[in-house]
Order: C-alpha cells, then sequence, then structure tokens
C-alpha cells in the first residue's frame, strides 16, 4: 500500500491505465478511484503530462523493486533449464494479477512514450539483479558478447508478455525454452 498521497495517486493511476487504457486517464478518474475528493489528484499533479510522469517513475520503481527482489534470493542458473524456470516465473507474474496492470500500463506508456521523449528516457531499460543473473548466466556458457545477447533474449521475452496481453493465453515453458536456445547459439 502506498505510505503517502503522491505514491497512493501513482499507484492508483497505474491501476486506471490499465483499467481504462490511455484515454481514462484523467484527474478525475484517479480521484475516484482513490476515493480521494475530487481535485486531490491535480492538487499533486497539476497537468496531466505531470500525472503521467509520475505514473511512469512508480511504475519503474515498482519493475525495479521487483526484478531486484526476485533476483535477490536466486542463484546465477547453471543450466538452460533453470533459466527457463526463472524467465517463465517472472513471465508469469507478468501475465497475471498486479504484473498483468502493471504491464499493461507499462506498454500503454511505452507506445505514449514515442511522443514523449522525457517518458521514453524514464523507461529505458536499467541494470537490476535480474538481467545480472541472465547475463551472468551466458558468459558462464561462453556465449560471445553476453550483454548483446542479454538485451536481445529479454526484449524477445517482453514481446512474449506483449502478445499474451493483446491476445490472450500465456507463454508455454516451450517458447521460453526455444528463446533461451536461441541466445546460446
Amino acid at each position: 500500500m502506498a505510505t503517502d498521497r503522491r505514491t497512493l495517486l501513482a499507484d492508483t493511476a497505474i491501476a486506471v491505465l490499465a483499467d481504462t487504457g490511455m484515454r481514462g486517464l484523467t484527474h478525475r478518474a484517479v480521484d475516484r478511484a482513490a476515493q480521494l475528493p475530487p481535485g486531490t489528484t491535480s492538487a499533486y499533479y497539476r497537468t496531466r503530462q505531470a500525472l503521467l510522469t509520475a505514473l511512469v517513475r512508480r511504475l519503474v520503481a515498482l519493475d525495479q523493486e521487483e526484478l531486484e527482489e526476485a533476483g535477490a534470493h536466486t542463484p546465477v542458473p547453471r543450466t538452460a533449464e533453470e533459466l527457463t524456470a526463472g524467465i517463465a516465473a517472472l513471465v508469469g507474474a507478468r501475465l497475471t494479477g498486479d504484473g498483468r496492470r502493471r504491464s499493461l500500463a507499462r506498454y500503454a506508456c511505452a507506445v505514449e512514450s514515442a511522443h514523449h521523449p522525457e517518458l521514453r528516457e524514464i523507461l529505458l531499460p536499467r541494470e537490476n539483479q535480474g538481467r545480472r543473473l541472465v547475463r551472468a548466466f551466458l558468459a558462464a556458457q561462453g556465449v560471445a558478447d553476453p550483454d548483446d545477447r542479454t538485451v536481445t533474449l529479454l526484449t524477445c521475452v517482453d514481446g512474449l508478455v506483449f502478445d499474451r496481453l493483446v491476445h490472450g493465453g500465456s507463454v508455454q515453458d516451450e517458447e521460453i525454452r526455444g528463446l533461451v536456445a536461441a541466445a546460446l547459439r
């Protein structure tokens, strides 16, 4: 749960965006969803752009926390199957519950960032423990240029998540296994 008003409003804005899309993200909609008096959101985030920027910053912070936490308790995978299982767990989390909402909001913001470079800058992929684990695994397997392969693998995984959010269904372990195998070639 949010610890302060700004965080509460940003968290609520993520949920509103995920549930209603970019056009539904308004100050009033956030006020209603947060069960706050009308005008509260605009008092904290005067413009829609300020609200959207706060939402994107909070979204990135939540994603980074999730990836750091997941990676903190996970050793570097020793086998392709271990890496596949780790990625499958992340994908499952991104397609269900709050993870699904954040994923929907993230992709809506990614599209919006094509028109707002300041958002694109916030959304740039960041270093985190999950990314470090993938890179360390690929390096241990002797993959040439593990940095580039890590980016490619995670981008492909991201594409699978996007596809399933749009078209429904789940990501199968075989799909992830195939991506991991391609990264190892």
